[in-house]
């Protein structure tokens, strides 16, 4: 691989793991740079839907991630009440030929990692390397790094770049220097509890809606503690117009939560202990950023998180991250094959990618999956209902979903 071009993947989260690991498969060499000095399997749960198993599955990991994660067999929405609306089959179970699996966040990032090193070998995965500033030249890019724990990080110097930075990439921030956050005044709080199984242990919940307080709950582990329990993931969130922006990762305080969901106790759940439980629980703001006009800068392109920031609604930012990193992969090892100038490779990506995830990013924000309880509240007036088919009927509820997977690109005929 030694006259392969020299690519620097900036960021060793899920998108830029993935974009190497896919690189390598086509024959072409790089090397990660990932900020943090020692990856530990840290955060909470992440879903990952079928078009996102397929990217997975495609660079060999499925049988790791079917071992360590749970296969969602249905998703569920229910009001604050606790009365079902709407359910509907998951992965395999409707239809797809790979699952849907929620999994510790953490897990899915050490196997990404782990295979990156063994594939890639050692030294050319770097840990410790937070890249703060680059400066771009007709034979290639300089790439400077903030000070590690040892001393100064010597500047790297690479033919092409791949930005996998994050929501907060200085990357991105070098082309778009006055670029922000959109905060909305949703506030989201995240933890993982030790709990019996709810329902069959194998469901995705949605309950409420951010109008009046929201739960994502859904398993990551099962029989954590060998007496049967689960490792459920839950996300609570709360819209607030005049509510400042929550901090990332910061350790969540339940008293700035907790009394919204203080009634929610059903003959199924009861959601307050369920949180009160949590082993751990962080805070962070629901955010995301408005389209960019362009990713690609000569010899410079953004990927994932770092060009396409959305709000964490239907399970999606990590399957968008994945396929970019696919559809970059192909179009540099095509580019390099035929001997052309990969500047074209990383056109070509940013018109096939950059369109797309800025309908999600739109989706996500104005009609996104929990609609579907937004719409059941419009209708019963925020109130208990009776039946939900005197109210919109289940092919109605069904429809609004079949959008979001279509705009989301894992449409079951697709």
């Amino acid at each position: 691989m030694s006259d392969q071009p020299a690519i620097a993947v900036v960021g060793g989260g899920i998108a830029g793991l993935a974009f190497a690991l896919a690189l390598h498969q086509r024959g072409m060499a790089c090397d990660v740079y990932e900020g943090v000095a020692e990856v530990k399997e840290l955060g909470v749960g992440i879903t990952l839907l079928p078009h996102a198993i397929k990217e997975l599955a495609a660079l060999g990991l499925l049988p790791q991630l079917e071992a360590a994660g749970i296969e969602n067999r249905e998703s569920v929405f229910f009001n604050r009440f606790g009365q079902r609306v709407y359910g509907e089959l998951r992965g395999r179970l409707a239809g797809y030929e790979l699952p849907e699996i929620g999994i510790h966040r953490g897990k899915l990032h050490r196997m990404l990692f782990e295979a990156a090193l063994q594939r890639l070998g050692p030294g050319h995965v770097h840990t410790g390397y937070r890249c703060n500033a680059l400066d771009q030249d007709d034979d290639g890019v300089t790439l400077t790094f903030s000070d590690g724990p040892d001393g100064p990080v010597a500047p790297v110097r690479a033919q092409w770049v791949v930005a996998c930075d994050g929501v907060n990439s200085a990357i991105r921030k070098h082309f778009y220097p006055d670029d922000r956050v959109c905060y909305g005044g949703i506030n989201t709080w995240r933890g993982t509890s030790v709990h019996p199984p709810i329902l069959d242990g194998k469901t995705y919940l949605r309950i409420g809606s951010i109008d009046t307080g929201k739960m994502v709950i859904y398993p990551i582990v099962d029989n954590v503690d060998g007496q049967g329990n689960q490792l459920i993931n839950w996300v609570a969130e709360i819209r607030d117009d005049q509510a400042r922006m929550n901090d990332w990762n910061r350790p969540g305080r339940l008293e700035d939560f907790l009394p919204t969901f203080a009634d929610w106790r059903f003959d199924w759940l009861d959601v307050p202990a369920l949180i009160a439980s949590a082993s751990t629980m962080f805070e962070y703001p629901m955010v995301d950023k408005d389209a960019l006009p362009r990713w690609s800068f000569d010899r410079v392109t953004l990927m994932g998180d770092a060009a396409h920031p959305m709000y964490p609604r239907g399970s999606n930012g990590s399957a968008q991250a994945l396929i970019d990193a696919r559809t970059l992969a192909d179009e540099l090892a095509n580019e390099h094959e035929a001997g052309g100038d990969l500047r074209a490779a990383l056109q070509r990506y940013q018109a096939a990618r950059l369109p797309a995830t800025a309908r999600v990013v739109e989706t996500n924000r104005t009609l996104p999956p929990d609609f579907i309880i937004m719409k059941a509240d419009e209708l019963s007036g925020g109130k208990p209902f009776n039946n939900i088919d005197d109210l919109i009927s289940q092919d109605e509820l069904r429809a609004i979903s079949d959008n979001y997977k279509r705009i989301a690109g894992f449409a079951l005929k697709a």
